[in-house]
């Protein structure tokens, strides 16, 4: 059998752009899985939203993220790209999260290059470390790579925000010629700085699509043609789910019926008929 790994490189090989949910736990990996998407990714955002109800400011540790992410990739059998944040620390911290991230099944983990509390890439108040600190810590995440941890590696920056669009585009080429398998340049303003930074940088490239975010939301065959090979919607299943649990609860409130799936949609969602046909299988005659 492939590993995650391994299938996330066959996913990369092929052409056409990766549409990627994001995730947040298990049932919202195993929907996205149903749903027929080859990848998924467990976003930090939603992580820390939906495990603590607080934002995403730094305030979630490894631990916690890890265990998510071990439960995620559990859940389902596409490949998983990991928020691993900053690496919760210096390059050793770094080299320890990337090798826990793949124990936890994870095909690759994403390291950024913001201080230490991280932001929310599209809020205000992001700073970033300097580019020869960013270089040493996305290093250690590729020497876990290269000592023979199966994983691959994303590296982020958030430089656009900080200092400048070629600030950041200088980075991503850094971070491609220390080996990173995928970057990502987060938050560029248009289409603009988009193809500017997808025709300076050589190798995979991520965008990252929020709504109401700070980088407009392109078409798939928009990002395809500028030269994108992942296109990430990271908040849109936490987005969703909120609204409709507010919506809900406003019915309940009312004393209406609330929209939702018959009992029969909602077993068949969390696996009862898989786990009934196996209890059969192994019930005594």
């Amino acid at each position: 059998m492939p590993t995650p790994a391994d299938q996330l490189r066959a996913l990369l090989n092929q052409p056409g752009l990766l549409l990627m949910p994001g995730c947040h736990d298990a049932i919202s990996a195993k929907l996205v899985e149903q749903a027929g998407f080859p990848v998924a990714f467990m976003s930090g955002f939603a992580v820390s939203a939906a495990r603590l109800g607080l934002p995403d400011t730094g305030l979630i540790s490894y631990g916690e993220m890890v265990e998510q992410g071990r439960n995620i990739c559990g859940a389902v059998s596409i490949p998983l790209i990991g928020d691993g944040d900053t690496g919760f620390g210096n390059p050793l911290n770094v080299k320890r999260t990337v090798e826990g991230y793949a124990r936890a099944g994870f095909a690759c983990i994403m390291i950024e290059d913001q201080v230490m509390p991280k932001r929310c890439g599209h809020t205000q108040g992001k700073a970033v470390i300097g580019r020869e600190e960013a270089l040493l810590r996305l290093q250690a995440a590729v020497d876990v790579r290269n000592e023979g941890t199966d994983i691959l590696i994303m590296a982020r920056t958030d430089a656009r925000a900080t200092d400048s669009l070629d600030e950041a585009i200088a980075r991503c080429q850094a971070f491609a010629g220390i080996g990173a398998d995928i970057t990502f340049l987060e938050a560029p303003l248009n289409e603009a700085e988009m193809r500017r930074y997808c025709s300076a940088v050589s190798g995979p490239k991520m965008a990252n699509l929020i709504e109401f975010g700070k980088t407009p939301l392109l078409l798939p065959a928009q990002l395809e043609a500028i030269g994108y090979q992942i296109a990430v919607y990271p908040l849109t299943l936490l987005n969703v789910s909120i609204k409709a649990m507010r919506t809900a609860l406003a019915c309940i409130q009312r004393g209406e019926t609330a929209e939702v799936l018959t009992f029969t949609e909602l077993q068949a969602a969390v696996g009862f008929p898989e786990y009934d046909a196996g209890a059969e299988r192994y019930s005594a005659p």
